[in-house]
């Protein structure tokens, strides 16, 4: 399994930094340009950790993609609402591509923790693919990562838009940040604590 300080870090390159960045710029440059600014760290982490390690980082591609997506959501004018919400769904398209991935063979973690475990050390994401195979355990414990982290980027979502959009636009902007980081908070806190928990029943 992948060490509890991974969770921390994935958090702080791919949620904490790009969050910050977008609201340090929104007012300057609009929901579109803070959103593209938003995308600035991660481009960042990943052109260095290309040229550094040789690993191309997963879940860095998956926000990047999902910041992609938000941006030609706002473009269209059927998402004139969405604009006026302040809130560009970012974490509910992860939340839903989490979830897509569950039916599949093998679901969204699988690849996320294969490509965190391969920069460690060379050889470790095919030990990983080894116990993919022969651990029952293992697999039902990401599938199980995957739905919970798709629930909550989605549930998480769900409450920041009818915040924004049935409260006053400080409160709802105020209140909505607050569940963001609540909702990554608890869901790094829970998969670090499952993760300690799976060790110690294998062991």
């Amino acid at each position: 399994m992948i060490p509890s300080s991974r969770y921390a870090f994935a958090f702080v390159v791919n949620a904490a930094l790009p969050a910050a960045v977008y609201w340090l710029t929104l007012a300057r440059l609009g929901v579109p340009g803070a959103l593209a600014a938003s995308a600035a760290p991660l481009l960042a982490w990943m052109i260095f950790d290309l040229v550094r390690f040789r690993h191309f980082d997963a879940l860095s591609a998956l926000v990047l993609a999902s910041i992609g997506m938000s941006l030609v959501v706002l473009a269209s004018a059927s998402a004139r609402w969405l604009s006026e919400a302040r809130e560009p769904l970012v974490s509910g398209v992860i939340g839903v591509i989490f979830l897509l991935s569950l039916p599949l063979e093998r679901p969204l973690v699988f690849y996320l923790g294969r490509s965190t475990l391969s920069r460690e050390r060379s050889g470790r994401e095919r030990e990983f693919d080894e116990m993919w195979q022969n651990r029952p355990a293992l697999v039902r414990s990401i599938r199980l990562m995957t739905a919970v982290w798709g629930l909550g980027l989605v549930g998480e979502n769900a409450v920041r838009i009818w915040l924004v959009c049935c409260t006053g636009a400080q409160n709802g902007d105020r209140l909505s940040m607050i569940v963001r980081y609540a909702t990554y908070f608890g869901l790094t806190a829970w998969s670090i604590v499952y993760r300690n928990r799976y060790v110690k029943r294998q062991a």
